[in-house]
């Protein structure tokens, strides 16, 4: 998928909003994707899912034994991951504030592991990902997300592949636009703001 047909899937959803949202990560941001809109069609879903595993450099692709993905925004791109690339699927979640397996989840020790979230943005939600399936004995070999708004700065400690770039800019709340601090605040997502 070209980055042109990536963003028209994004606007047919609805998903690519305007405004001023609230990131998980606490900063603020004039545009919000929101994946979960983006991927409640599975045939959209299957699309996009099939168009980032293209993405996988090869050797990595192979070498993949299962997906994990953080809950909740990486559930369903994390699915759709694991189908697309014929492997088992999984999710961490946060019941206590920290990522780890639940609901009868486990990984071998060493298993070859895919992270995969909905949106990378500062890296720390992959990061802690990574590091409980790490404790949880897996491998993670890469990782990789439908949208990176890190603009390329987000180091997860393995190598990474988004489907798409997008140049959002996000800012501390107290360094906010003038026009960007006259519009009220909402959070779109499923995590509360750091």
């Amino acid at each position: 998928m070209t980055e042109d047909e990536i963003l028209a899937e994004f606007r047919s959803a609805d998903a690519l909003l305007e405004g001023h949202f609230i990131l998980s990560s606490g900063l603020r941001s004039p545009r919000y994707l929101q994946c979960a809109r983006l991927l409640m069609d599975p045939r959209r879903a299957e699309r996009i899912a099939t168009a980032l595993a293209g993405k996988l450099e090869p050797r990595l692709r192979d070498s993949i034994e299962i997906v994990v993905s953080p809950a909740m925004g990486g559930v369903i791109i994390g699915h759709e991951m694991g189908r697309s690339l014929a492997k088992p699927a999984m999710f961490v979640e946060r019941p206590q504030g920290r990522f780890e397996l639940r609901r009868g989840f486990r990984l071998e020790q060493g298993q070859r592991v895919l992270l995969v979230e909905d949106v990378v943005t500062t890296g720390l939600s992959s990061r802690e990902a990574i590091a409980a399936i790490e404790e949880a004995g897996g491998m993670v070999v890469a990782a990789a997300s439908v949208v990176d708004r890190s603009n390329g700065s987000a180091d997860l400690g393995v190598p990474y592949t988004p489907l798409i770039r997008i140049d959002v800019p996000a800012y501390k709340p107290d360094e906010l636009p003038a026009e960007l601090a006259a519009i009220p605040a909402v959070k779109p997502g499923s995590r509360a703001p750091e």
